[in-house]
């Protein structure tokens, strides 16, 4: 067992999965299992199937130059198990272990465990010359395992980090998101400090200078959205959505004649920054349509009323309301000290809102009233757009008095608005 398996298994940690290094040749893997797949077989490695569970299997190799901040030009095998051990980006990823010679540790991988530092196998700046992305994987083992990074390491990404430019949208997404979802997402400062997110996402280095003389407000924007960060769940689109809430705050920042700074509109400029980072970093559509809706009502504080609360479930969506409230939270929690516990009050009386009008069930989409276009259809109306008019101004009427939302009712409901309509238009057509 070679890698991250070892490495986890010495913090006592469940590895999420398994690889296998072996000085034997792909051929010889492919023969000693029935079910295998060439997965990576030009650099040596085979996956081998075991009772529907895939094990990546290795062979010792030695690495030629690389071109393109990634691959090695070519591959050597070898016999030699410190050898393979030698082109591993971190000393604590570079430890293997078999039953039979127990743990190989070439290069202090144990002691950097027991240090808690992220430390390169041989010199820092070769590591990343090899493969770009090790970097910010860097930066994000330091935050999963809430170690520290030698200053070599810190050193040479501070110098290299414009290599990053060369590595692919998919995989700095990658990076990206175990750093987010990690027990210590706001070490996202972390990559700050080191000048990675001046290459893949200099909008963060905006934030973090941009005040904010607020009585609302303590920090920069950058440091509330650090503290943000670490009050919500590790949750993909709840950790993006922190990341991004508040992005768009230089874009609309102006100071009153008090000195008084004002962010008017500032969720919609986080939105379009959000859409634009995530489409470039090939983040899927539901991820980013899900994150945008969440930045785009994060600054909604809706009425302590039932009609105001269903009116925000209704607007973005009653599946997204509690993801919603812990945006606000997390949020809230970020806010001047001063602030958040009458802050906190409010949120709290919302969830009671919340609750029942789920306990009650009361309709919160069009799906919920208890007419569609087919009844209205049948009761004489001509399919088209005035249908789906008709239907939203009942859902309206609904969303502010959910007892009305009764067939009968709805029915005569909507003969009323046909008739008034009909008598507008007569009106005009007079006129």
């Amino acid at each position: 067992m070679v890698g991250g398996c070892v490495r986890d298994s010495i913090l006592g940690r469940q590895p999420e999965d398994w690889d296998v290094t072996t000085s034997a040749s792909p051929n010889q893997v492919k023969e000693l299992f029935e079910r295998t797949i060439d997965t990576g077989i030009e650099h040596g490695t085979v996956t081998v199937l075991l009772d529907k569970e895939g094990f990546e299997v290795t062979t010792y190799r030695i690495d030629g130059a690389y071109e393109d901040c990634r691959h090695p030009k070519e591959v050597v095998f070898t016999s030699n198990l410190t050898e393979d051990l030698r082109r591993r980006d971190f000393t604590i990823n570079a430890m293997a272990y078999s039953h039979e010679s127990g743990l190989v540790d070439e290069f202090g991988g144990l002691e950097d465990l027991k240090n808690q530092v992220i430390r390169c196998v041989g010199a820092a700046r070769e590591r990343f010359s090899e493969d770009a992305l090790r970097m910010m994987r860097a930066v994000r083992f330091a935050a999963q395992l809430g170690f520290t990074l030698d200053e070599e390491v810190r050193q040479a990404i501070r110098e290299m980090a414009e290599a990053l430019d060369c590595i692919s949208a998919e995989r700095i997404q990658t990076e990206l998101v175990k750093l987010l979802v990690s027990p210590n997402p706001h070490w996202f400062r972390l990559a700050y400090e080191c000048g990675i997110t001046s290459v893949i996402m200099p909008e963060f280095d905006r934030i973090m200078v941009q005040r904010q003389n607020n009585p609302h407000h303590a920090y920069t924007t950058g440091e509330h959205t650090l503290i943000a960060l670490r009050n919500i769940p590790a949750d993909k689109v709840l950790r993006l959505t922190m990341l991004f809430h508040d992005m768009g705050k230089p874009e609309v920042f102006v100071t009153d004649e008090n000195g008084k700074d004002h962010f008017k509109g500032h969720a919609a400029y986080s939105e379009k920054i959000a859409a634009r980072i995530m489409k470039n970093l090939k983040f899927d559509n539901d991820t980013l349509r899900t994150v945008c809706n969440l930045i785009r009502n994060h600054s909604w504080y809706p009425q302590l009323t039932g009609k105001d609360v269903r009116s925000c479930a209704y607007r973005i969506g009653p599946d997204l309301f509690d993801s919603f409230l812990q945006v606000k939270h997390a949020d809230i929690m970020a806010h001047h000290p001063d602030v958040i516990q009458q802050k906190l009050d409010y949120l709290k009386e919302v969830e009671h809102i919340w609750k029942d009008v789920q306990m009650h069930g009361d309709c919160l989409s069009l799906k919920d009233l208890k007419i569609s276009g087919k009844e209205l259809i049948a009761d004489g109306m001509k399919p088209g757009p005035e249908v789906g008019n008709i239907l939203g101004r009942l859902l309206v009427e609904v969303l502010e008095y959910p007892e009305r939302n009764e067939v009968a009712y709805l029915l005569e409901r909507s003969r009323e608005l046909r008739e008034e309509k009909a008598d507008k238009t007569g009106d005009e057509e007079m006129l």
